[in-house]
């Protein structure tokens, strides 16, 4: 039986296992965390086609390309020694009011594909096209962050990973929501973390 389960779920548990390596170098400021997000990105696309969960499949195409950008970004900040150029920053108010307003238009974009592509390609209908639109919205903007490294992309994280484990326990994901739920704390950790570096980067200038 265990087997059998193993079997069934590789693809979650593997995706899984990335995932956390991912969190892990995330916050350690680490480039390498943009090839196994990578990774992640690519098994939960399958995973998550196979639960009807379109939205967050379609996050998972955007977080392949994002890897990418992100890889060559953080690439590109730094000097010859691998000294970091590109600091953590901090999200200025004219910035935070165009990402809301951005992520306005991507929920409203994304719950009309979720409510009218099925019929249309003739697919069966998500299960939770509003959370979904939620939360995919939510990963685009944060992910987006990250690349840039502003330090909010962590207050992001915390509320879409909460709603992504509710959403995941639902659909009977048991192994996802532990992931997810393990992502809320990490979020936290790594919210505390940039800032405390950020501090100390302040304090050397």
């Amino acid at each position: 039986m265990v087997i059998d389960w193993l079997v069934q779920h590789w693809m979650e548990l593997a995706g899984t296992f990335f995932a956390l390596v991912y969190l892990y170098l995330s916050v350690k400021e680490n480039i390498w965390l943009w090839v196994t997000g990578f990774l992640t990105s690519l098994l939960y696309l399958i995973v998550f086609f196979q639960e009807r969960l379109y939205a967050d499949m379609g996050l998972q195409v955007y977080y392949l390309l994002i890897s990418i950008y992100g890889w060559f970004a953080w690439k590109w900040g730094r000097d010859k020694s691998g000294k970091r150029k590109m600091p953590i920053r901090k999200t200025s108010l004219r910035l935070a009011v165009k990402l809301v307003g951005v992520s306005i238009i991507i929920y409203a974009v994304v719950v009309w594909a979720l409510l009218k592509l099925p019929e249309i390609i003739n697919i069966p209908a998500s299960d939770l096209p509003y959370w979904d639109a939620f939360t995919t919205t939510g990963g685009i903007v944060a992910t987006w962050m990250l690349a840039g490294k502003f330090i909010e992309h962590w207050l992001i994280w915390i509320i879409v990973d909460l709603v992504s484990s509710g959403m995941y326990l639902y659909k009977g994901l048991e192994i996802t929501v532990i992931l997810y739920l393990v992502y809320t704390v990490v979020a936290a950790l790594g919210f505390w973390e940039w800032l405390k570096n950020m501090k100390y980067r302040d304090k050397s200038l």
